[in-house]
């Protein structure tokens, strides 16, 4: 490996990784895998082409991630993404994609930690995004596919409402701003509870300085990624 870049030696300097975010990671590469050093500008202020970039770019770097890293990957939230958590908090995790950062290992946490788990669930296309609990995050055995492709709990676990959620991103600013798959759930889940705590969770390629924001749009109060947590924002 060459010599450190000076601006890249002093952007790590003027902003460390979050400790507990990177107790987890190797000791090696700033405790992650890390494709961009720096924020990427949109190449296109257009959404739906936004959108095919930063899923390029997230395919790209998740299948550059060895499989003996990606175990060490997200496993214990970060201490300043735990001070947003009140106590005895039912938490909203997703089950990812192919290249969304994964949250699996923060639902087994909090299961450990005591707190209450839950998964989206949807009864059909178009249908309002509600949470069904998770009793037991380790065994996925029960899991289903959902109509978007994703994996659900049956329609007989019990529905619950959630105090944070953990939320995909798809890009994001450092000012907790964030871009979506384009469905929308988020936003209308947020919308009719503002109360609930929304922390993203993405790669590092995904930072972008600015994204087309519209009036419903609300921030997000952190984003953790493998080197750094942004955050915390007020809530709005």
């Amino acid at each position: 490996m060459g010599a450190v870049p000076g601006r890249a030696l002093a952007w790590h300097t003027r902003f460390p990784p979050d400790v507990n975010a990177s107790e987890d990671f190797l000791a090696t590469a700033h405790g992650g895998p890390v494709t961009h050093l720096f924020r990427q500008r949109p190449r296109v202020t257009d959404k739906q082409a936004l959108r095919a970039e930063l899923r390029r770019r997230r395919a790209e770097h998740d299948a550059s991630i060895s499989p003996g890293l990606r175990a060490l990957l997200f496993h214990r939230p970060p201490g300043a993404v735990l001070d947003l958590v009140p106590e005895g908090a039912v938490i909203g995790v997703y089950h990812p994609i192919p290249g969304e950062a994964p949250p699996l290992g923060y639902a087994r946490w909090f299961a450990e930690a005591g707190h209450r788990v839950a998964l989206p669930w949807f009864g059909r296309r178009g249908d309002a995004m509600r949470f069904r609990q998770w009793d037991n995050p380790f065994d996925e055995s029960n899991l289903v596919a959902d109509p978007y492709g994703a994996m659900q709990l049956p329609a007989d676990a019990g529905e619950v409402d959630i105090d944070v959620a953990f939320v995909p991103v798809l890009g994001f600013t450092a000012e907790g701003h964030r871009l979506g798959q384009g469905g929308g759930h988020y936003d209308r889940l947020l919308a009719s509870r503002p109360d609930i705590v929304p922390i993203g969770l993405a790669w590092d390629c995904q930072l972008v300085d600015a994204l087309p924001l519209e009036d419903h749009d609300r921030p997000l109060r952190g984003v953790i990624t493998p080197t750094r947590f942004y955050g915390p924002f007020d809530a709005n």
